[in-house]
């Protein structure tokens, strides 16, 4: 599956706006969401080919939204990444769990998000 879409899923203004550049800079279309509630909307809505979901986020977390996206019908079939400061081992190990394809730690190293991505594809 080609990705030309990506959603990208922070709370932080900062982060959305480094990731959507850096996604736009390489030929991505973007579309963007502040937390949990909204993402799982807009991946209904926009069908992105790709989520890259902040983990720490007020309301439902990125844990908690990445499950029920892989686990809804509807959206199931999109891939999430992952993209938090929370670098632990049983953090990755739990986020591969709730349906994660992937998992990147803040903060972004450009080069290694967009093999990842590349990677999906």
């Amino acid at each position: 599956m080609a990705i030309n879409k990506i959603m990208v899923v922070d709370d932080s203004p900062t982060e959305r706006h480094f990731l959507g550049e850096l996604l736009t800079k390489n030929g991505y279309s973007v579309v963007m969401a502040e937390n949990g509630e909204e993402a799982m909307a807009k991946a209904k809505l926009e069908k992105p080919d790709l989520i890259i979901m902040d983990v720490v986020m007020p309301g439902l977390n990125g844990f908690q939204a990445t499950r029920a996206i892989t686990k809804d019908d509807e959206t199931k079939d999109i891939p999430v990444i992952l993209c938090t400061t929370k670098g632990q081992e049983t953090d990755k190990v739990w986020g591969m769990r709730q349906g994660a394809k992937d998992y990147v730690i803040k903060p972004v190293d450009s080069a290694e998000l967009l093999r990842k991505i590349t990677a999906l594809s």
